[in-house]
C-alpha cells in the first residue's frame, strides 16, 4: 500500500526516497527547526505576526520541541545538539516574556 507523498508546497519531503538519503541528524534537525519556527510564530517574533500570538499554542510547540531535543541529543553529539538547546531556551525565555502569568518554576512549556 502507498502512502500518499506530502504537498511538496508545504516545505515537506516528497517522497519517502527523499528520507532515505538524509541522514537521521538531519531528520531531526529539519523536524526541530519547523517546531522553533512555528512557536516563533505563534509567540509573535516574526514582524507581522504580533497581532497573532497564541500562548496557547506557542506552549505546545515548543513541549514537542523540548520532546524532541531531549529524545534525540544523546544521539546527536555536542555539535548538533547545541543550536537545538540554544533555540529552545530562547524559545522558553520569549514565552516567559510573553506570558502575563508566569509559570510556576519548572512549569513552563519544555521544562
Amino acid at each position: 500500500m502507498d502512502t500518499p507523498a506530502p504537498n511538496p508546497e508545504s516545505g515537506s519531503v516528497t517522497a519517502p526516497r527523499d528520507l532515505a538519503q538524509l541522514s537521521a541528524v538531519e531528520i531531526v534537525g529539519a523536524n526541530a527547526v519547523d517546531l522553533m519556527t512555528a512557536a516563533a510564530v505563534k509567540l509573535g517574533l516574526y514582524e507581522g505576526t504580533d497581532d497573532d500570538v497564541d500562548l496557547a499554542e506557542a506552549r505546545i510547540l515548543i513541549d514537542s520541541l523540548a520532546g524532541l531535543v531531549n529524545a534525540a541529543v544523546p544521539h546527536l553529539g555536542h555539535h548538533h545538539a547545541a543550536p537545538l538547546r540554544d533555540g529552545l531556551s530562547s524559545l522558553q525565555t520569549a514565552f516567559r516574556e510573553a506570558s502575563a502569568i508566569p509559570d510556576p518554576p519548572g512549569q513552563g512549556p519544555g521544562e
